[in-house]
């Protein structure tokens, strides 16, 4: 049975996600706090093995103690946030910082129908405590460093191995699936790309709404290539990454001489997600005068895997999935793995560099 410390301002919210995480018969409620200083207190004492933290609290908020956890007692994080701008912009942050995942409260800081998130409150908190830390400390520790530093200045493309060729000339396309862990990943992936990267990248990171687009916003002020949540009916740019809407299904689809994307919200989630990479993978799979490099980062769950299968039966692919030795979850990549459809298994830091390899 897993141990969790809960840390939120509200008296009504700590009994609320107590008894949610107790009821699951697989973790033990060994403790309370009321703010960041008293959770970095009762986590020195109580050893947990999972903490749920509030992003909204008084005297030490919910990124400060994430901070000093980070940096004192590192131990796996699940982040609870408002749906707010402000609530989705400091969960990204958090993400980057090195909180293994978060839930969004339905209805703002004390939500009282916190009950339709408590599968998902559970899921998480478990899937976290199972998390090696070592991985975010150590894989990640350079990248959150530097999370507030300028943006990168635009350079040449870099000099990168050409032992593997497109086997016909055809303009690319570059998707990236990833969930648990994404945001890091991304962080590590993107802000590696040059600006004259000679295709548009359309990813799916497993986010609600209002969340991927403080993604976007955040992930652009560190690239040197644009970043920005895809619309309806926009048309792609070379040199440009799109995160798919949180909400919607994201698919790429022909429109004349260009790409443009349809998004939907009427069509069910898939494997549980909305936006779906497999429903992006399936989309791409119909382009027929297109080179495709598919990327699949961490993840739970096995997501993108079908879609991974109708890429390859359908045209030119090149697959990359991240090493198990970097993944904070070894979901979806293991999954894509076992299809025996991955061209390369990669540590996170060297999948930029594998991506502009298959552009060459």
């Amino acid at each position: 049975m897993k141990k969790v410390l809960v840390v939120d301002d509200s008296a009504f919210m700590r009994k609320l996600i107590g008894d949610f995480l107790t009821a699951s018969k697989q973790l033990e409620v060994i403790g309370i706090a009321r703010n960041g200083e008293d959770a970095i207190s009762k986590i020195k004492k109580l050893r947990p093995d999972v903490v749920t933290l509030d992003v909204e609290m008084p005297k030490m908020n919910g990124i400060e103690a994430l901070r000093r956890i980070m940096g004192e007692c590192p131990l796996p994080v699940v982040m609870l946030s408002s749906t707010t701008k402000e609530g989705a912009e400091e969960t990204v942050k958090a993400m980057e910082l090195g909180a293994v995942d978060f839930i969004a409260k339905p209805s703002g800081t004390i939500s009282l129908d916190l009950h339709k998130v408590q599968d998902e409150m559970v899921e998480k908190v478990i899937s976290a405590s199972k998390v090696n830390m070592t991985k975010i400390t150590s894989a990640f520790r350079k990248r959150t460093e530097s999370v507030d530093s300028s943006k990168p200045a635009k350079g040449a493309v870099p000099t990168l191995p050409s032992d593997l060729k497109w086997t016909r000339d055809s303009p690319k396309l570059i998707l990236i699936g990833t969930s648990t862990g994404g945001p890091r990943a991304l962080q590590q992936v993107l802000t590696e790309l040059s600006p004259q990267l000679d295709a548009p990248v359309v990813v799916v990171q497993h986010m609600p709404p209002g969340f991927t687009n403080s993604l976007a916003i955040r992930l652009d002020g560190q690239s040197a290539i644009k970043v920005k949540e895809a619309e309806h009916e926009e048309i792609l740019q070379k040199g440009t990454a799109y995160i798919a809407p949180g909400g919607f299904h994201t698919k790429v689809v022909e429109h004349g001489a260009h790409l443009a994307f349809e998004l939907s919200k009427e069509e069910a989630p898939r494997n549980g997600h909305r936006p779906s990479v497999d429903v992006l993978f399936e989309s791409a799979s119909l382009l027929r005068n297109y080179g495709k490099i598919a990327v699949i980062m961490t993840g739970m769950g096995s997501d993108g895997s079908e879609g991974l299968i109708k890429l390859k039966e359908t045209g030119e692919v090149r697959a990359i999935a991240e090493s198990k030795e970097t993944c904070i979850v070894f979901g979806m990549p293991k999954s894509a793995i076992a299809t025996n459809l991955v061209d390369s298994v990669e540590h996170i830091e060297d999948i930029s560099q594998s991506i502009m390899k298959y552009m060459l």
